[in-house]
């Protein structure tokens, strides 16, 4: 029987796993060539069977923990779902930095705040990870910068036409007012909100608002965000979203990378700025609280847009350590999904 340890967190009720043994290294130079070459035996296998039924669920969340690309980060991960392998992840971002800090793999003080470098696919990020008497309070996460790909993008879809805004916040994702569906953003329309999500994202592959403005390794949209507005005040915006990505998968976190996308929207609008925070809410009532942490000038890395640096603030907590094995004589194998 083959043997794969994993430990497993959830930030803001969305899961992640992390393997922490029984995969063999994966080779490459940097994180980018890393996804690549995990795309094939035995390590697409071991996603497989970590994400799907009966160890796993449609809406699974994990990664591998894999070298950084040079000596500036502490870690490098691969992301990985049910679907494959995404270009981003806030929500694992903030559950590897806390897993990092509470394994001892990072040093941390016991009262203050720890740095933690990480190389994603889409560029570093730094984790700042919070401590209190020894025990991780919170962290915030300072993402690549993210900027608007396009506005007002007609797609239809079974609810008639509708216009939606493009943004990269180290994925490339969909924005869309939940109510211009006749919907809204609760854990009551979920099911709607997937249909609509894949029939938005069908629309746009292949199309320019799905090519990376400079590197085709992290093309393609990656979910689409419905979003309620529940209120602006002088100091904050509140907003509450269902992200439904890869195929059909819903965030139960209010989505680190979904956020930073987010951010790069309502600073284009003006609606965002210095010293303004964005209270994210998800369906399942968990909160993330963004923010601009700087401005980048327009840039080839951006396709000479604007951009701005996001920074995200959340929890991650421990829900458990597995040992999970595959019998050689299991009919079932890697498993299966039902959705």
């Amino acid at each position: 029987m083959s043997l794969i340890t994993t430990v497993d967190y959830h930030t803001g009720g969305e899961p992640f796993r992390i393997v922490t043994g029984g995969v063999p290294p994966i080779e490459g130079r940097t994180v980018l060539e890393r996804r690549e070459r995990a795309r094939a035996a035995p390590f697409d296998e071991v996603r497989r069977m970590l994400c799907h039924e009966p160890r796993g669920h449609a809406d699974m969340y994990g990664c591998f923990v894999v070298p950084p690309d040079d000596a500036g980060a502490a870690l490098g991960v691969l992301f990985w779902h049910k679907d494959g392998y995404s270009t981003a992840c806030g929500h694992g971002t903030i559950a590897l930095a806390t897993w990092a800090v509470e394994s001892g793999l990072v040093e941390a003080a016991p009262d203050g705040v720890t740095e933690v470098a990480i190389d994603v696919p889409s560029g570093r990020v730094v984790a700042r990870v919070a401590c209190r008497s020894g025990a991780v309070e919170a962290v915030v996460f300072v993402s690549v910068p993210a900027f608007v790909m396009a506005r007002g993008w007609p797609v239809e879809t079974s609810r008639g036409r509708v216009l939606v805004d493009v943004a990269w916040g180290g994925a490339i994702y969909a924005s869309v007012e939940a109510a211009a569906l006749g919907s809204s953003a609760t854990a009551g329309q979920v099911a709607e909100l997937i249909a609509l999500g894949r029939e938005i994202k069908r629309s746009l592959a292949g199309s320019e608002v799905a090519r990376h403005p400079s590197e085709p390794r992290l093309d393609g949209v990656y979910g689409t965000i419905f979003w309620d507005a529940l209120g602006d005040g002088p100091a904050e915006l509140h907003q509450r979203n269902v992200t439904v990505f890869a195929d059909g998968e819903v965030d139960r976190s209010p989505c680190g990378s979904g956020t930073a996308a987010r951010v790069a929207l309502l600073a284009d609008e003006g609606r965002m700025r210095e010293g303004r925070v964005l209270v994210h809410e998800s369906c399942v009532g968990s909160v993330f609280r963004a923010w601009i942490e700087a401005r980048v000038e327009p840039c080839s890395g951006t396709g000479g847009r604007p951009a701005v640096v996001p920074a995200i603030e959340g929890c991650a907590f421990k829900t458990g350590e597995h040992r999970f094995v595959r019998d050689p004589r299991d009919a079932i194998g890697l498993g299966f999904v039902l959705r």
